[in-house]
């Protein structure tokens, strides 16, 4: 199982960062051990002292594949849901400045929370869907699918043209705007349109 994940796919997000709005799509990878297994408690790591919530929207791939088209691209997922990609956002900017790459600061043991799927028909990369994150109940980032640079279509067939993907990877598609710092005793739930799909308590 791969974790793929889109960086820079909101235009205003990449903004908020002040990094350059990219021509193709960026990805970088969390391994297996970064998923957040469902009920399992989120702990603050010790080598952060800046941890950063990024409420995600992320894809289910269904279908072995390779090089994929964009025009089928969407036979190859078959589930959606939302996730928080956790970042150590003081390692990372630390890294970026010395030019090495952002594992470190992405693909820690339990960086990568996914919420409750929900299935998808053929059809769905023509809807946008809304999504959104609360902290302590209080809004705090909200997106569309429809602003992202790169489409699931287009993500899908992208990531293809570089590695295999398998029934069981999933794609984290990228970050709205309003990232921010979160921290112990802090609670997060993120919605896919009006259902609450994850909840994540940082202890």
């Amino acid at each position: 199982m791969k974790i793929f994940c889109v960086g820079r796919n909101y235009a205003e997000h990449a903004k908020e960062l002040g990094n350059d709005i990219p021509d193709e799509p960026v990805i970088f990878m969390k391994p297996k051990s970064a998923l957040l297994q469902a009920h399992m408690p989120f702990y603050y790591p010790e080598f952060t002292n800046d941890l950063h919530y990024e409420v995600e929207l992320v894809l289910r791939i269904s279908k072995n594949g390779k090089y994929i088209q964009e025009r089928y691209a969407s036979r190859y997922y078959n589930g959606i849901t939302v996730g928080i990609d956790f970042t150590a956002r003081d390692l990372q900017s630390e890294l970026k400045q010395k030019g090495l790459p952002w594992e470190k600061a992405k693909a820690w043991d339990n960086s990568a929370a996914i919420g409750t799927w929900k299935d998808l028909n053929p059809d769905a990369h023509r809807k946008h869907f809304n999504f959104c994150l609360y902290k302590n109940k209080e809004l705090v980032q909200q997106g569309n699918s429809g602003n992202m640079l790169f489409a699931f279509d287009k993500i899908v067939a992208n990531i293809s043209q570089y590695f295999s993907l398998n029934i069981g990877d999933v794609i984290f598609t990228g970050t709205p705007p309003g990232v921010g710092e979160c921290v112990v005793g802090d609670e997060l739930e993120a919605f896919l349109e009006d259902d609450s799909l994850l909840k994540v308590e940082i202890k």
